[in-house]
């Protein structure tokens, strides 16, 4: 081989070497970021046809209505606890600490950012309530098929503090 030949082969060795250093980078940055979306049965009973369930400590998104009387909230902080299901029956825990959306309300559709603690926990550092009665993210709409809306009720004096 001539020197020319040479120089180039190193410098295409040089560039193919380069490219696959930043890609493996960029995939292993990207990995961390990854959030899963599950429901509460994906996330009880597994996701797909493998029924794979994440790890504990996982970090992952999880949609579901907010089962009516089960809001929980500490009276001393801003931490609250409440139930999750979906279609599927199977019912999960978030506990939260912080300001929770307006809009959240029980028997809302909310999703919820954060760490699985236990099979059944959620550790969230995110909620997100709904904007509206009528858009809701596609994957949480499949998965509360069949599940009723319930329409929050007011008191009198709330209806009469919201007209003046």
């Amino acid at each position: 081989m001539n020197p020319r030949r040479k120089k180039r082969m190193a410098l295409l060795l040089a560039v193919v070497l380069g490219l696959s250093v930043m890609t493996g980078l960029v995939l292993y940055a990207l990995q961390q970021n990854i959030d899963l979306f599950y429901t509460p049965t994906e996330l009880v009973q597994g996701k797909g046809d493998d029924k794979i369930k994440p790890e504990v400590g996982q970090r992952l998104r999880i949609g579901g209505m907010v089962i009516p009387g089960s809001v929980s909230r500490d009276q001393e902080s801003l931490k609250v606890s409440f139930g999750l299901v979906d279609a599927g029956g199977e019912e999960i825990t978030v506990e939260f600490d912080g300001i929770l959306p307006d809009l959240f309300r029980e028997g809302q559709g909310i999703v919820a950012q954060g760490h699985l603690t236990d099979a059944r926990t959620i550790t969230a550092f995110e909620v997100l309530a709904k904007h509206d009665e009528e858009y809701m993210p596609p994957e949480v709409a499949e998965a509360l098929k069949g599940i009723e809306h319930v329409k929050p009720e007011y008191s009198p004096e709330q209806l009469k503090g919201s007209q003046s």
